[in-house]
């Protein structure tokens, strides 16, 4: 049932006490002649007001950025008078007064949101990830600040429009950093992120529903870079020419040959070499992403790439097995390193630890259980992508086996 009420929302000036000729800009609003009045916190010369319109006069920046404001004050006290409709409150111009400065119970901001999910969730998360959490709350910022000129949201205002909204900000987002504009995936994992916080929202009672209920995240399917058994041949042999790149070869062979994530390869030290069950030796760790523990035998390849290391006197000092340079080194060097031995891939240790799933693992008859233990996965889903690139590698084998078998029909047919 609706109130019926008058509610009337204007824009009016006092002169300022400390400033002559500057008038202080305030709001007053009414509901069934009651008045509560907000200020606004902000000045203006007093022959630049426009009393007929309650705006500023002029067209300068400076007052087009002064009624851009006004207009959103306004819009803002127009939601809270709605808001308080459709919860059935008592709705009185102190009542639309405190929803609008955030002194009610039901006025939680997404601002607010953002603080309490980073402050309590950068306890329990990996610093890798609060970074990615980070990241998403300045395109969230950069959004209200460009998109819908205000500095924060009620989270009661959020609905599916504010999703696809964002949406299409972090698709065409580009700034003096940016040169290409975001990828599908990339778009995908900032608006994940966005909802898990809006999940936080609806469990604390700050929100009634989660506006990506109706919102369908779609993720673009690619085959994972690996390098293939003639690649890593390749790879292993080359001379490097110089130390440098020899050091980091060998780190990238070792974690082809153990699966190991580039944080998980530099901190790896000689209390995570253990024996295992059958008397060989294992690498005994915790994922660094997701805290898993993760077992990995000992291969032949990766323990003699250890042992080398371990006679290196450089070594002695340090905590580390392996002689591993930063991250943004590390890459530039595989990138010299896939120049050198003609290798066409970018190579990464993401691409490593692919090789070891796929041209290490499964392609030698590993099952994929097994695979996603030892790569420390939580989900076997996560594994069956590698199992996906593997059936594709068979299907173009068994392609290029049946071309064979028709060149032999051919040749034998022609001598019939």
């Amino acid at each position: 049932m609706k109130s019926k009420h008058t509610f009337t929302v204007i824009f009016f000036t006092r002169k300022s006490r400390s400033v002559p000729n500057q008038l202080s800009i305030y709001v007053r609003i009414t509901v069934d002649g009651q008045r509560a009045e907000i200020s606004l916190k902000r000045s203006i010369p007093s022959k630049e007001w426009d009393n007929s319109r309650n705006r500023g006069r002029g067209g300068s920046q400076r007052i087009r950025a002064l009624n851009a404001y006004l207009d959103s004050v306004y819009s803002n006290l127009l939601d809270c008078h709605k808001e308080l409709l459709e919860e059935n409150r008592v709705v009185s111009s102190n009542a639309i007064k405190s929803r609008y400065l955030g002194e009610d119970d039901n006025s939680k901001t997404l601002r607010e949101l953002i603080k309490y999910h980073n402050e309590n969730m950068s306890i329990v998360l990996k610093k890798g990830t609060m970074k990615n959490y980070y990241t998403t709350e300045k395109y969230l910022h950069r959004f209200l600040a460009k998109k819908r000129k205000v500095n924060d949201v009620r989270l009661k205002q959020l609905n599916y429009a504010f999703v696809t909204d964002f949406e299409h900000f972090l698709r065409n987002y580009r700034d003096s950093k940016r040169r290409l504009l975001m990828g599908n995936n990339g778009v995908m994992k900032h608006l994940e992120r966005f909802k898990k916080m809006l999940n936080l929202a609806v469990k604390l009672e700050w929100m009634d529903k989660n506006p990506f209920n109706q919102f369908q995240l779609k993720y673009n399917k690619y085959d994972r870079q690996f390098l293939d058994e003639e690649e890593l041949e390749q790879l292993e042999s080359a001379e490097m020419g110089n130390e440098r790149l020899e050091r980091i070869r060998d780190c990238f062979v070792f974690s082809c040959y153990t699966g190991l994530s580039y944080v998980d390869v530099k901190e790896l030290n000689s209390d995570n070499i253990v024996k295992g069950i059958d008397g060989s030796h294992w690498i005994s760790t915790k994922r660094e992403k997701t805290d898993k523990p993760v077992k990995v035998p000992l291969l032949p390849k990766a323990r003699e790439i250890l042992e080398k290391y371990m006679q290196c006197p450089e070594m002695e000092n340090k905590e580390g097995l392996l002689p591993i340079s930063s991250n943004q080194k590390t890459n530039a060097y595989l990138k010299e390193i896939a120049d050198s031995c003609d290798i066409d891939k970018n190579l990464t240790f993401h691409v490593a630890r692919h090789t070891f799933a796929t041209t290490v693992m499964l392609s030698n008859g590993v099952p994929i259980e097994t695979v996603s233990k030892l790569l420390g996965h939580t989900k076997l889903s996560t594994t069956q992508i590698y199992a996906r690139v593997v059936e594709s590698k068979i299907s173009e084998d068994i392609g290029n086996l049946l071309i064979r078998f028709k060149e032999k029909a051919t040749k034998k047919s022609a001598v019939t």
